[in-house]
């Protein structure tokens, strides 16, 4: 077991992220997990500038961060865990020992993934579980928070290993990954707003995809997304409008003849012939061929 005053810190971390969710989504600003909280008088920050972070008050990492396109390949394996890179080649430096020490005493730890420029998906406890110095190389499993309780005067005792329940829990926290890239890159390229209204409140935008992920070429990729608000995104799901391949908004024919109030007059039939924002970045711009597909899905709805 390890020191009661560790567990103590972990789990006033843990619940001081649930805070945060709360408070922002569970993509968080790297500034208020920089920052942290203050656990009996001291500041305990959740990262820092490297991937394997641990704050002053600890023994044993607290974190580990991974990096799209940064320094080091993390991945996943073939059975599905999180592959997390050593800190440099030296299987001895000072922080892979740390993860292998969290991985003898099964120390729970946060995992962040950056999304974006100063965003990170945030997700624990997480657990290492396995050492390969050859690939230079940890594997990770993910659980949930329910399975880890603290007893013993704040000593965390994790629950047994259900190789089933981590090996699904971190399956869905891959593909959570994959939806807050790509929700968190949508939004970046319209400047965090609608593309149809230029709502610009963040909690009540979407990522909406143009051609469905559950279909072949439904990648998540920038091409693939329009920043709506939730009314334009239900409204562009359910083909009461499209956005044609001259990036040109059109309403439904019955919807425009229809009288049903303000909202339906400024939230949709006022959009009706304009063309939508569009980002910067010309090669973030919706594919042409992308829209002109769900357009022809619009016109056979109207029949």
């Amino acid at each position: 077991m390890f020191a009661v005053t560790d567990a103590s810190i972990r789990k006033a971390a843990f619940d001081w992220l649930n805070e945060q969710v709360d408070l922002h989504g569970d993509v968080l600003p790297r500034s208020v997990l920089a920052q942290g909280f203050t656990y009996e008088g001291n500041r305990v920050p959740l990262l820092g500038p490297q991937g394997i972070f641990k704050p002053r008050v600890l023994d044993i990492p607290l974190s580990i961060t991974s990096t799209p396109s940064g320094p080091y390949d993390d991945g996943y394996s073939p059975d599905g865990l999180l592959l997390y890179r050593y800190r440099g080649t030296d299987p001895q430096h000072s922080e892979n020992v740390g993860l292998r020490e969290a991985m003898r005493h099964k120390i729970p730890l946060v995992y962040f993934h950056r999304v974006v420029e100063g965003k990170y998906l945030a997700v624990w406890p997480v657990f290492i579980v396995g050492d390969d110095p050859s690939a230079l190389t940890f594997k990770v499993e993910v659980d949930d928070a329910s399975y880890v309780k603290y007893e013993r005067a704040g000593e965390a005792v994790p629950i047994p290993a259900e190789e089933a329940r981590r090996s699904y829990i971190t399956a869905t926290v891959r593909q959570r990954v994959h939806q807050r890239l790509f929700r968190e890159r949508v939004l970046h390229a319209y400047r965090e707003q609608c593309a149809l209204c230029r709502l610009r409140h963040e909690e009540l935008l979407d990522a909406a995809h143009i051609i469905p992920d559950s279909e072949p070429e439904g990648e998540p990729i920038i091409s693939n997304g329009i920043a709506l608000c939730k009314l334009h995104h239900a409204a562009f799901d359910r083909q009461f409008l499209a956005v044609r391949p001259d990036f040109v908004i059109e309403i439904r024919q019955d919807i425009l003849e229809e009288s049903d109030g303000p909202m339906l007059l400024h939230g949709l039939k006022e959009m009706h012939q304009k063309m939508i924002i569009l980002p910067t970045a010309s090669e973030h711009r919706p594919n042409p061929s992308f829209l002109e597909r769900r357009y022809q899905k619009f016109l056979i709805a109207q029949q």
